[in-house]
């Protein structure tokens, strides 16, 4: 497959091949373990770290950003007494995980060292500010921030979807 300007660092790693769409950068730093797919015009920043093991998933649907030294978590051990925790122990004496996609809609960003946990959306230009921990589903064109982050204000999408109109974006229901 011919990618249209796609750059990928060196000192990146995808632990399972992602699905790539075009002009994506993706910096330095940046480490996978879980099925991934990325959409175009994305720009995921250095030292970002993408975990859950191989049944955990991502999505980033495109005209995204991903800033430095985010965290964004598809799966993790529960640490409810249910068993032993962590990568290396055997299945059968393990305890409960929650394995559930993170998800990122159209134009949603997510903000310097920011922590998104499994299951959680940001829906069409979510805004997840520096420093933030998202546990769940967001409202479209929210600014979240805060731990857990909170819904501070909503902003107009009106100008951002008309510039991308001009790269090629269609809506997905056109």
């Amino acid at each position: 497959m011919v990618f249209t300007d796609v750059y990928i660092h060196s000192d990146v790693e995808f632990k399972i091949q992602p699905i790539l769409g075009n002009h994506i950068a993706i910096d330095k730093g940046v480490y996978c373990t879980v099925n991934t797919e990325i959409g175009s015009y994305t720009h995921i920043s250095p030292y970002v770290t993408i975990i859950g093991g191989k049944t955990g998933h991502f999505v980033c649907k495109g005209f995204n950003n991903i800033m430095a030294g985010a965290r964004i978590i598809c799966g993790s051990d529960r640490f409810d007494g249910s068993g032993l925790f962590g990568a290396i122990i055997p299945k059968e004496l393990k305890g409960r995980q929650i394995i559930e996609p993170v998800i990122m809609e159209e134009f949603s960003n997510i903000g310097t060292n920011s922590i998104v946990l499994p299951g959680s959306t940001l829906r069409k230009g979510v805004l997840l500010s520096a420093g933030s921990l998202l546990m769940g589903d967001t409202e479209e064109w929210g600014v979240y921030k805060g731990n857990p982050a909170v819904l501070v204000k909503k902003i107009d999408g009106s100008k951002i979807i008309e510039n991308a109109y001009k790269l090629g974006y269609r809506e997905s229901n056109e």
